[in-house]
């Protein structure tokens, strides 16, 4: 049995990606894998499912725990397309996961390091492994597209507003 590589499931979590941005939601998708098997994922559905919490990292750290009947997602690894925010840093230092993988920094509210230290903070009761910047690349475009197209669209329509 060979076993998939970083790049591997982050190309998985893009694909995941790609479903909330066809459903208008900000692109960020992830996977949970424990043993080289999905046994989670999800994206992005706060505005769909009006659930703030419903972030990728969420989702698939939920159907993980149904999966494995534990809220404990021991010896697992989670990619992500975007760094999590504190809600999902902090979610995943509940549920024990024992590695996260992403792509993009994000500087805004990221809490692996950019903005804030979640994972790695000295307090906190479980210590998580990070490897960061995995096809970064692809994972900033594609959020970098959505949010250039969201611009453009708002712009449109007030030069219509005012037009009309």
């Amino acid at each position: 049995m060979t076993l998939q590589t970083d790049e591997y499931w982050m190309r998985y979590a893009l694909q995941l990606a790609l479903r909330a941005r066809e459903q208008g939601e900000v692109p960020v998708g992830a996977v949970l894998v424990q043993d080289d098997q999905v046994i989670g994922e999800g994206w992005n559905r706060p505005i769909g499912q009006c659930d703030p919490t419903a972030h990728a990292e969420i989702m698939a750290l939920r159907q993980g725990g149904k999966v494995l009947d534990n809220y404990r997602l021991l010896n697992s690894t989670l990619y992500v397309t975007l760094e999590p925010c504190v809600m999902c840093a902090g979610a995943m230092v509940h549920s024990r996961i024992t590695r996260l993988v992403y792509g993009a920094n994000d500087l805004k509210t990221g809490a692996a390091g950019s903005l804030l230290d979640v994972l790695g903070h000295p307090g906190m009761n479980h210590q998580i492994e990070i490897a960061s910047g995995v096809l970064a690349e692809e994972c900033a475009g594609m959020l970098s597209d959505f949010f250039r197209a969201r611009r453009e669209e708002k712009r449109a329509l007030r030069q219509a507003q005012r037009a009309g």
